[in-house]
């Protein structure tokens, strides 16, 4: 019994050692098996449980030796040999215990650790895309920010240029203004000619027949 626990507590130091320290692919070995072995959960707590009532048997019976040898003064070398075993079999089995749990936790995190490496990596990359994407729309706000400004400059020429353009068109329409109210006024100063034309015309008429009259 002793033997097999020294052995086993053997095993569980090697594993225990290199799930600490990482050796070339055992590591990742010695996590598949314990993969492996969780899968058969039911078989890993009866094996548990049947140690730890082992366990407590020993304790019960370091108990009753100790209280055999308290009531007769002093224990027989029996009882000190029985003692010594089952002392150094409830040490070995908790020593197990103990080993078994601490290789449990040990898997359990660095199986999270490793999950949290790969969604590291994962977010790594989906951070180094972002970065891209967001060069990239950087890239494409100075090239609009350098339309919009080259934009503003057309539309501020074309401002000056409607500018000019309605002054030219407000000196044009003045000029024709002028132009039409002169017009007005020369038909006015030529109708005014016509009709002191007729009465010229009317008068020359009318001396003309006093003048034919006096000849006759």
């Amino acid at each position: 019994m002793i033997q097999l626990l020294f052995m086993v507590l053997c095993l569980e130091g090697m594993v225990a050692f290199l799930l600490m320290v990482k050796i070339g692919p055992l590591r990742e070995l010695v996590m598949k098996c314990l993969d492996q072995v969780k899968m058969r959960k039911g078989t890993v707590l009866t094996i548990a449980g049947t140690i730890s009532a082992i366990l407590f048997s020993n304790f019960i019976s370091i108990i009753k030796i100790q209280n055999k040898g308290a009531k007769i003064g002093t224990m027989t070398p029996m009882d000190q040999v029985l003692w010594r075993t089952n002392l150094l079999e409830a040490t070995l089995m908790g020593f197990l215990l103990f080993l078994g749990f601490l290789i449990d936790r040990m898997h359990h995190y660095l199986r999270k650790l490793i999950v949290l490496r790969s969604s590291a990596g994962s977010s790594k990359k989906e951070f180094e895309r972002l970065e891209k994407e967001k060069l990239q729309l950087k890239e494409k706000a100075d090239k609009a920010a350098e339309e919009i400004k080259l934009s503003q400059k057309e539309i501020s020429s074309l401002t000056e240029t409607l500018k000019k353009v309605k002054l030219e068109s407000e000196e044009k329409d003045k000029r024709v203004k002028t132009a039409e109210a002169h017009v007005a006024t020369l038909q006015k100063q030529a109708a005014d000619l016509l009709l002191e034309y007729d009465h010229l015309l009317e008068d020359n008429q009318n001396l003309q027949n006093q003048a034919h009259g006096y000849r006759s």
